[in-house]
């Protein structure tokens, strides 16, 4: 009996749904360790917010073109977990080569090869884990997952911040660290995951197949488009903080309330992930996401127009993680319900892409305005764009336009 529908439990949580999750779990405690005093760990060779926003866009970029090309090519293979076992191992070695840096540019390529090995991975992660669940439960299902990731997310800083104590702030060590928890991710997906037998897709081109997806589909990523071109990393969040704080609480302090608040922002992310699941089988899913976005909207005016204290980076932080975990999850979960499984790699491929290609531009961009013209430019721009796609989004009907 196909373990997705088993009368023992519950016909979504199960055997590939929890080895997926567990290592989400465990992937992203690994280089949220890294990811966190990443930002720390460049100021040590005196680096400005560009070089970190450029890191984080390059990255992101080559992720994407991996997503794309991934999403595309494990669409005509009959068997593609090892796909995702090879692409959580190359993210787990390239986070920990982040130790052997000596340069910004080291760093550069350190994170370009393990966000490769994350482009690689994820297309078939959400098809695999589409595929182990019913239809009418794709929220739930993605939702878990989501809400799994951001508990590795709540761990690893704070594991981050008690490392860096441990360890006395040598850094080559702690990012070595990380390698534990990255490989045990990597077992969990080459050892729980239960691939279904699938018929692969007919060869035809890249773009045949991009204009094969439905119309409601293409909408849905123009939305997707303008959002993510200001939809920013966070790691400019606790940038924001750490420089907001130090004049008056010094530069050690400030840092490590910056890593409280990323893990305050980690907290909201994982809780309302498993909210916005639950919901997305309920109502229509466009109008949750277009309610996420808006949410980012109202955070990055509140950079712009509020005066910076503690309290109000504790509600820039907390909005920050409510909106990732209705974004993430409502993606997800509506690009499943609106392709057909068959294509679901080249769908989440594309809708990765989308967002890939809106990470690089917008902090590369985000950075470079924050550098050249000041920090309420910058969010000002991002502002702009999430309002954009929150319209954009809210006018979207996929379920009448492709109903389940």
């Amino acid at each position: 009996m196909n373990d997705a529908t088993s009368p023992h439990r519950p016909r979504w949580l199960n055997r590939t749904v929890l080895g997926i999750g567990l290592a989400s779990l465990l992937s992203d405690w690994s280089h949220e360790i890294a990811t966190t005093v990443l930002p720390v760990f460049l100021a040590t060779m005196g680096v400005a917010a560009f070089w970190l926003g450029l890191i984080e866009g390059v990255s992101d970029g080559l992720s994407s073109l991996a997503k794309m090309l991934s999403g595309y090519y494990t669409d005509k293979l009959r068997r593609r977990k090892w796909v995702a076992v090879t692409g959580y191992l190359v993210t787990a070695l390239g986070t920990a080569s982040f130790g052997l840096a000596t340069a910004a540019w080291h760093v550069l390529v350190s994170r370009a090869v393990a966000w490769l090995g994350r482009g690689i991975r994820t297309p078939v992660r959400k098809a695999l884990l589409a595929g182990a669940v019913t239809r009418d439960t794709y929220g739930r299902a993605f939702g878990f997952e989501r809400m799994m990731d951001t508990l590795g997310a709540i761990v690893g800083p704070a594991t981050a911040f008690l490392l860096l104590d441990a360890v006395h702030h040598h850094y080559p060590t702690l990012f070595a660290l990380t390698l534990v928890p990255g490989l045990l991710a990597t077992g969990c997906i080459a050892f729980l995951v239960k691939e279904k037998t699938r018929t692969p897709v007919p060869h035809i081109s890249l773009t045949d197949r991009f204009r094969s997806l439905p119309p409601a589909f293409r909408k849905f990523l123009l939305a997707v488009g303008f959002f993510g071109a200001g939809d920013f990393a966070h790691t400019l969040l606790i940038l924001l903080a750490a420089r907001e704080l130090a004049p008056q609480w010094g530069a050690a302090k400030a840092a490590g309330a910056a890593v409280g608040l990323y893990t305050l922002h980690n907290i909201c992310y994982a809780g309302f992930a498993w909210v916005a699941g639950g919901l997305a089988d309920r109502y229509p899913k466009h109008r949750l996401l277009a309610t996420g976005y808006a949410l980012a909207a109202i955070m990055a005016w509140t950079i712009v127009l509020v005066p910076i204290t503690v309290w109000t980076l504790v509600a820039i932080f907390v909005l920050g993680g409510v909106y990732v975990a209705i974004e993430e999850t409502l993606e997800d979960s509506l690009c499943a319900e609106l392709v057909d499984e068959q294509h679901h790699g080249m769908a989440f491929g594309t809708l990765a892409t989308i967002n890939g290609i809106g990470d690089f531009l917008s902090s590369t961009l985000v950075g470079a305005l924050w550098t050249s013209l000041g920090m309420r430019t910058a969010f000002c721009y991002s502002a702009l764009l999430f309002c954009l796609g929150a319209w954009l989004t809210f006018r979207l009907n996929p379920p009448r336009l492709n109903p389940p």
